[in-house]
């Protein structure tokens, strides 16, 4: 029998008890869950909390402020949250944009920080970050996005178009068009100096947010060079510091080398390396704080043998956190990673291997004080939201054993950062059940 909570349940495997205690326990506290907060600090190649080293076992819910927007999908936002959580991770990363879309935040381009947001969308990102606040898990808010969905850089372009005053009707005008630039600083001044409706806080004053992600994944193929996503990087991060100078900052880049970096061979295809952007010289700015890396073995590469695509995650992501310690000197994180359940014989233990071997070395550079700061599974979501799954998505405590790995790093990473004696309720309990 093992007792929990002065309770007592048949042993019938450590798996099941783990899965059983999350979803019976409503009082699963996260680590840094408190009444105050402070902000993560970059110090060298680490994160820094409170004098300590915080490393990030994190998710990636894109959804949240969509769900927020309307009360019949509300609850999700909490649920999630919590969910999160109880199972102690650290970070979400979520979209802080919604351009011209349905459920459309930015309804026209900001011409001035006036009234082309809807004030509806505002508020729900205002719930989203005070849910957060409440269930003790920070945030990363991304700022537009370099592919279509929910708007991005071509609903720029397109709007600077029906106004008579774009350059080019390229995408990747986004990145050197003046007005769309203005279009774009305007938007984030918005966004970074709003008071929330719910906390009081403003965007720019509130730890819980640990860092504004400049942009998903920017690829400016017009320029292999690199030199215009350079320009815009360096423009778009200072004008971020100028406003917010207590916040992180990164760029949400995929970690591709440029073709003349002699590192180049390390990526997934050739074309990679004319995406306009390169791993070491953009992240190599003063106004950036910390690098990030995605890594989607089984849509980069051509094999479809599940070792080869481990092989090829191990060394993108040892290669990158050597990086972080050697040229950088600035923390590396796995902000995007995952496999499709639309392989060829794919097999949910397959999640279970990258996830493993994605969590080990992590932990294992957290434990050298190496420049590897974390990691975010692409993507959570909870029961009832089927039509929203991608071929990423899964709800984590459906499969006990894909649950326990998630659960095991929380617990490891939070015992490195010397958080485990403070524990609180039942997942100290779970903590104490992973070895």
């Amino acid at each position: 029998m093992l007792a929990i909570n002065g309770l007592f349940f048949p042993v019938i495997g450590t798996v099941t008890v783990i899965t059983f205690m999350f979803m019976s326990f409503g009082n699963v506290g996260n680590i840094f869950k408190q009444q105050s907060y402070s902000f993560v600090e970059r110090v060298g190649h680490q994160l820094m909390l409170d004098g300590k080293p915080f490393y990030i076992n994190g998710w990636n819910s894109y959804w949240l402020m969509d769900h927020a927007v309307d009360e019949f999908n509300k609850p999700k936002v909490n649920e999630m949250l919590l969910a999160g959580s109880k199972m102690g991770l650290t970070v979400c990363r979520t979209w802080a944009f919604n351009d011209g879309a349905y459920h459309a935040l930015q309804i026209a381009p900001v011409l001035a920080v006036t009234d082309c947001l809807s004030v509806e969308h505002l508020q729900a990102l205002d719930y989203v970050i005070a849910e957060a606040r409440k269930n003790g898990v920070r945030l990363i808010l991304s700022l537009v996005n370099n592919l279509q969905a929910y708007g991005g850089k071509s609903q720029y372009v397109k709007w600077a178009w029906e106004e008579g005053v774009g350059i080019s009707s390229s995408n990747d005008s986004f990145f050197f068009d003046p007005s769309i630039q203005t279009y774009f600083k305007n938007y984030i001044t918005t966004v970074l100096t709003r008071k929330n409706t719910i906390t009081g806080i403003e965007y720019r004053d509130d730890p819980i947010i640990l860092a504004w992600e400049l942009i998903n994944e920017p690829r400016c193929m017009s320029d292999p060079s690199g030199d215009t996503l350079q320009e815009w990087i360096k423009e778009m991060s200072k004008f971020i510091k100028a406003i917010d100078e207590k916040h992180l900052v990164t760029i949400g880049l995929e970690g591709f080398y440029d073709s003349n970096n002699s590192k180049s061979a390390l990526n997934p295809s050739e074309w990679t390396g004319e995406t306009g952007s390169d791993f070491i010289r953009d992240n190599d700015l003063p106004s950036i704080d910390f690098a990030s890396i995605h890594v989607y073995p089984d849509q980069w590469l051509t094999s479809e043998n599940l070792e080869d695509k481990l092989e090829f995650v191990k060394k993108w992501l040892l290669t990158h956190i050597e990086d972080g310690d050697k040229r950088l000197k600035k923390p590396v994180v796995l902000t995007e990673f995952g496999l499709s359940s639309r392989n060829k014989d794919f097999d949910p233990s397959h999640r279970d291997k990258l996830n493993k071997l994605v969590f080990d070395i992590i932990y294992k550079s957290a434990k050298r004080n190496k420049a590897g700061a974390g990691s975010f599974i692409w993507q959570f979501f909870v029961k009832g939201m089927e039509e929203y799954h991608d071929d990423f998505g899964l709800v984590p405590w459906e499969r006990p054993s894909s649950f326990e790995l998630i659960v095991g790093q929380s617990c490891r990473l939070a015992r490195l950062q010397g958080h485990h004696s403070n524990l609180e309720g039942s997942f100290r309990d779970l903590c104490l059940q992973i070895k």
